[in-house]
This record gives C-alpha cells, sequence and structure tokens, in this order.
C-alpha cells in the first residue's frame, strides 16, 4: 500500500482553526489563495503542487453560502490538481438540520454531501 503525502488546506471561513489542527498533526497550512473578481465571482487555486497527495480542505459552511461553495470549489481544484485523495473537514455543516419534524426528511443536506 502506497502511503502518500499529507497536505492541509484552509477556506476562509476556517483558517483559525485549520492553523491549530496543523499546529497539533506537527506540519503547516499548504499555501492557497481566493482569487476575487469585480462581479462579486470568486475562484479558489492552490499555490503548490498536490499531485498524487491526500488533502485535506478544512472549511466550515456557516453563512454566508459562499463558504459552501469555496469548500466546492476547492474540492474540485484538488481533484481537477491531481490530488490522490480529497477529504473536506467540515467544523460546522449548516446544511445538516434544519427546525422541523423530526420525521420528515432533510433533504437540504444531500445535493452537498453526493456533490463530491
Amino acid at each position: 500500500m502506497a502511503i502518500h503525502k499529507i497536505k492541509f488546506f484552509a477556506g476562509r471561513g476556517s483558517r483559525y482553526l485549520a492553523e491549530k489542527i496543523v499546529a497539533s498533526y506537527g506540519t503547516k497550512l499548504g499555501e492557497s489563495e481566493v482569487l476575487n473578481f469585480s462581479d462579486g465571482e470568486f475562484q479558489p487555486c492552490f499555490l503548490e503542487s498536490i499531485r498524487g497527495c491526500t488533502v485535506f480542505v478544512i472549511q466550515s459552511t456557516f453563512p454566508p453560502t459562499d463558504n459552501l461553495m469555496e469548500l466546492l470549489m476547492m474540492i474540485d481544484a484538488a481533484k481537477r490538481a491531481s490530488a490522490h485523495q480529497v477529504i473536506a473537514v467540515m467544523p460546522y455543516f449548516g446544511c445538516a438540520c434544519r427546525s422541523v419534524p423530526s420525521w420528515w426528511p432533510t433533504c437540504s443536506s444531500r445535493p452537498v454531501s453526493t456533490a463530491s
């Protein structure tokens, strides 16, 4: 079984927590940035090679919904950059629950959990 290098990246919404996680792991955060465009669009990108690596993307999905979109775009970018495996770490999954009776299905989390 091959051992793949592990790299950690943080979304803009969870940088502080990500720094604590990597410090306890004994490493540092990978270099990434989010380009912001004048029309409100943004594009995350990795500033180092992640080819063949196991990549952890740490990002909460609390409002605004840009946090969720940023997470999904970072996962997609990592896959397109040939990461061996991409693992999303979501300390807060804002789509996971809502105030409805317990017998109603929580459907809002399904599209997010199957998107990647």
